[in-house]
């Protein structure tokens, strides 16, 4: 294909400066490579393309032919690198977004809608699933994961640095007291979270020691679980229970005094959100731009509670 629109663009050249000469002095040819690579390509096509006699130079029929395609195609080709140089500097075209479910449908939808306000040119396709999908297999441009990251093949950057508290209601804790150490939990009534398939009702946490930590573990339990995690959330707002929840989820309740932190000594590990995406060279804008909006965007998350 290469070698046939370099055919066509010299076709092109010769035709519109009227002389092989001309073209060729524009190329940076000499006479006799024009006129063999000429000859080539009227040999390879089978018809001729030019009447040429010492003093002039003219169209054939199928020269006239030849010419009009082979403009049409150069315009199309030249389009075609001029969008794809586009799409490397401005962004544009559909971005696919794959993210787990709690974060995507609290976080990622105002987000998403927020980023194409200010790239009207981008459509955005988000995908919700409690297992991430595989970004390469289904064609995904971007993946939001929380916590390990055990696909080392693809590329991720850091969105933001994150944790899980422990947390409950304030009518709760008049209830049932105050939890001040891990064991304490043994005693109270915790809300099982079932998430990516997974029970998780052991929780770790590791108190912070200086420079140290030790890390505990403790299998909870309560009468409440659910693989949704706005559900859990919500049982905790309302006074059911304990919650072991990412500090993005509950670091608003508890700034505004719906939620309590529990336990603040110690520390569940880290759980920080990402965004991951295959391609390593040659990233589109729109990839780009995305990921650095929602750096921009969550940064305020670190340390807010």
């Amino acid at each position: 294909m290469q070698t046939h629109s370099a055919e066509m663009g010299l076709f092109h050249m010769v035709v519109t400066h009227g002389s092989l000469s001309s073209a060729a002095r524009e190329l940076n040819l000499s006479v006799p490579a024009v006129s063999k690579r000429l000859a080539q390509l009227e040999a390879r096509l089978g018809v001729r393309l030019l009447n040429r006699t010492t003093r002039k130079m003219s169209l054939t029929g199928e020269g006239e032919m030849y010419l009009r395609m082979a403009d049409r195609i150069l315009a199309d080709i030249a389009t075609l690198e001029e969008s794809m140089t586009a799409a490397r500097t401005v962004p544009t075209g559909l971005l696919r977004v794959n993210s787990a479910l709690g974060f995507g449908r609290v976080h990622m939808a105002q987000a998403i809608t927020d980023y194409m306000r200010l790239h009207p040119g981008v459509r955005v396709q988000l995908e919700l699933t409690d297992l991430p999908l595989n970004l390469v297999s289904t064609g995904y441009d971007v993946g939001i994961r929380v916590g390990n990251l055990p696909d080392t093949t693809l590329v991720a950057r850091r969105i933001f640095d994150n944790e899980l508290y422990v947390c409950a209601s304030p009518d709760y804790l008049k209830r049932r007291g105050t939890p001040r150490k891990i064991d304490d939990l043994l005693q109270h009534d915790c809300i099982v979270l079932r998430e990516n398939r997974e029970d998780h009702a052991t929780w770790t946490l590791a108190e912070r020691t200086g420079s140290k930590s030790a890390s505990r573990s403790v299998k909870v339990r309560g009468p409440l679980s659910v693989n949704d995690g706005h559900i859990a959330l919500q049982w905790a707002l309302d006074g059911y229970g304990i919650i072991l929840r990412s500090a993005y989820d509950v670091a608003p309740l508890i700034v505004a005094g719906n939620l309590k932190r529990l336990l603040p000594h110690y520390r569940s590990g880290d759980f920080d959100v990402y965004a991951v995406y295959a391609q390593r060279q040659n990233v589109p804008a729109k990839i780009r731009s995305f990921i650095d909006f929602l750096v921009a965007r969550f940064a305020p998350y670190r340390g807010r509670a």
